[in-house]
């Protein structure tokens, strides 16, 4: 940034603040166009604020400008059509900065420079993110008893429907709505247990008994809870690929030569692990519902990919057995207003809600609404995708849902190529396998047969899949299993 000649050439300015999944997908956005970015965090240098609400008319970031035209936020930037923008491309591409381009810091744009973050300027909010910060400070959240039970951080429905009309001056029909949208939007959950559970808000005849509670104060200590996702939701399959990004470009600093352990100290004391925190706040109210299965299966497998550093980081990696154990059923987020923990979107979403190891049921109910987000399938192909933190596990990759289908068929070949996946003694008529085929044997056929058949069909052109079908063609397999290294990819 610092060339000399760059203040005569054309540039988009950019001013964002951290945390803010709009500015984070404008500037992905900008980045694919090749044009030159400088973003101004206007958290870090306050003394651009108010020029910057002179220029624009707003406090929303992020605000930007192709040379001195300005453009709006991400939604404007999104909806440009295709000839406006090239136009757009081309100015800044083609003609000198003029006098009246928006203003940069003094001095140089460094990612370091600390300063304290802005209150004054605020993602696109969603429009009940000020009703909620407001309800928060109005003596309605506090200990509720049903029988035996305290409920902290929790309110009746009741409640919630006077708070509205005395202190925001809504009609009972208004406060209702407003209630089923707050239900909606996933800002409140009903508290299980509590009275009914059927998703609406106001109805029935004890319904304003139903006890609520705020998302971010579920209590099942969730790693992206305990603030509130205030921003308007970006599409789930997006916001799980600016979260996929923000992880890889911290795993590419922190990754050893050949891929497999990763330095997760280093890792945590990176300013960019910040950020990436922040942005999975953004998860809590993200829609599910709608994701086809190629996007839920791109989504679920970086999530949980993510999610295994992000508890690695919080917790330390799991050592034994029970930790593991633990690890797998306690690590969790909070995802479009349900709790998923690692089990559940491995088994759960991923298998299909198939029983995992050492399980004693499946891990949704029949009437569990994250039965609703599972694949009606258990895709075994998951298998080679999922990185649970320990060497013997498949080498860290990202999904994208274009070619989600073909990215996993290259993980199993890469998989079985490698003898930690599959070894083939000729001589002993014997094929070695990873314990995930043992583990699973339930999506890849369940019986020795079909799991060899399986294996084979998923192997690339290479001897060693030549020597398999030799062994295979002659009859009388032996099939056992290769001990797993569960030793930590950390490498430290």
């Amino acid at each position: 940034m610092g060339d000399s000649d760059s203040s005569s050439a054309g540039r988009v300015t950019v001013y964002s603040i951290q945390g803010c999944p709009h500015c984070v997908q404008a500037k992905a956005t900008l980045g694919r166009l090749g044009v030159p970015v400088c973003d101004v965090d206007v958290g870090r240098h306050p003394e651009l604020r108010a020029r910057v609400k002179e220029l624009t008319g707003r406090s929303t970031v992020p605000q930007i400008f192709f040379n001195n035209i300005h453009v709006g936020g991400n939604d404007d930037l999104q909806k440009l059509a295709p000839e406006e923008l090239k136009r757009l491309v081309t100015l800044v591409k083609e003609e000198p900065l003029p006098s009246d381009a928006p203003p940069l810091p003094e001095g140089n744009l460094s990612e370091e420079t600390a300063g304290e973050p802005d209150g004054e300027f605020k993602c696109e909010r969603d429009e009940l993110a000020d009703l909620v910060e407001d309800l928060k400070h109005g003596n309605v959240i506090g200990n509720q008893r049903r029988g035996l039970t305290l409920y902290k951080k929790s309110f009746s429905g009741d409640q919630l429907v006077d708070w509205l009309q005395i202190e925001k001056g809504m009609g009972r029909a208004q406060a209702l709505n407003t209630g089923q949208a707050l239900l909606q939007k996933k800002y409140m959950v009903s508290v299980r247990g509590s009275g009914q559970q059927d998703g609406s808000f106001g109805e029935g005849k004890d319904s304003g008994e139903t006890l609520y509670r705020l998302l971010e104060d579920d209590p099942n200590s969730a790693l992206n809870a305990g603030q509130m996702a205030a921003c308007s939701p970006i599409p789930a399959a997006e916001l799980s690929l600016l979260l996929r990004d923000m992880i890889l470009k911290l795993f590419s600093e922190h990754l050893s030569a050949d891929g497999k352990s990763v330095d997760y100290k280093g890792m945590s004391a990176n300013p960019a692990f910040e950020r990436y925190c922040e942005l999975a706040i953004q998860l809590q109210r993200v829609e599910l519902l709608s994701l086809s299965r190629e996007e839920k299966l791109a989504f679920f497998i970086n999530i949980y990919n993510t999610l295994v550093i992000h508890g690695n980081l919080r917790l330390g990696a799991p050592t034994n057995m029970w930790q593991r154990y633990r690890f797998f059923n306690y690590v969790s987020y909070l995802i479009g207003g349900e709790v998923f923990t690692l089990q559940d979107i491995e088994n759960g979403v991923l298998r299909g809600n198939r029983k995992g190891v050492a399980q004693l049921r499946r891990p949704f109910s029949k009437t569990d609404p994250r039965l609703q987000v599972a694949l009606s399938d258990a895709e075994p192909l998951i298998h080679f995708a999922l990185n649970c933190g320990a060497r013997g596990c498949p080498p860290i990759k990202t999904y994208t849902p274009q070619d989600i289908d073909s990215q996993l068929r290259i993980a199993a070949e890469a998989f079985l190529e490698n003898d930690d996946g599959c070894v083939v003694d000729s001589g002993k008529k014997e094929v070695r396998l990873s314990q995930i085929f043992k583990w699973y044997k339930a999506d890849f056929g369940g019986t020795d047969e079909k799991l060899l058949s399986w294996v084979l069909e998923h192997m690339s052109d290479s001897p060693k899949k030549t020597s398999l079908q030799g062994i295979l063609t002659a009859g009388k397999t032996k099939v056992s299993f290769l001990p797993y290294d569960w030793s930590t990819n950390s490498s430290h």
